[in-house]
């Protein structure tokens, strides 16, 4: 579980942009950890969450010109049925709003990578790391504690 920096990179809707900028990142050796790419009729928004924020803010400053950073939540989530929903309930519960998440593809029986832009931060990243070291929070959710524990940390 941690708080991490996410790139939004706005880009034309033309063919090899999108190459162009992963290839950027990747000749920097930047790891793209989570990602997901959307579209309107001018331009397209690629989200990214990478291994090393302080390289990839130097890619972007030097290789293009719409770019935006901002904090958002990474954790670990188990490739299984209801694993998102129990952490979307758990947030739901406290209160906190979910304005937009995304994952990683996950190999079945192995971990996915999830990321949230949530309303409280700080909040979010206290409920579901209590949640990972298996404190209960007080709900007797007894469906959800299956999944709960095997949240984990990233390393």
């Amino acid at each position: 579980m941690r708080i991490d920096t996410q790139f939004s990179a706005f880009l034309v809707n033309r063919p090899g942009v999108l190459a162009q900028i992963t290839r950027q990142l990747a000749k920097a050796r930047l790891n793209i950890v989570a990602m997901t790419l959307v579209d309107s009729s001018e331009h397209g928004v690629l989200r990214f969450v990478c291994d090393n924020a302080e390289k990839a803010r130097t890619v972007l400053g030097s290789s293009h010109d719409h770019w935006t950073e901002t904090e958002v939540l990474v954790f670990s989530l188990p490739n299984q049925p209801g694993a998102l929903a129990t952490v979307a309930e758990l947030l739901a519960e406290a209160h906190i709003n979910i304005s937009y998440g995304y994952t990683s593809g996950g190999a079945p029986g192995g971990k996915t990578t999830c990321v949230f832009k949530v309303a409280d931060m700080k909040k979010a990243a206290r409920l579901l790391s209590k949640t990972a070291a298996g404190e209960s929070n007080g709900s007797n959710g007894s469906d959800r504690r299956k999944v709960r524990p095997s949240i984990a940390q990233r390393k």
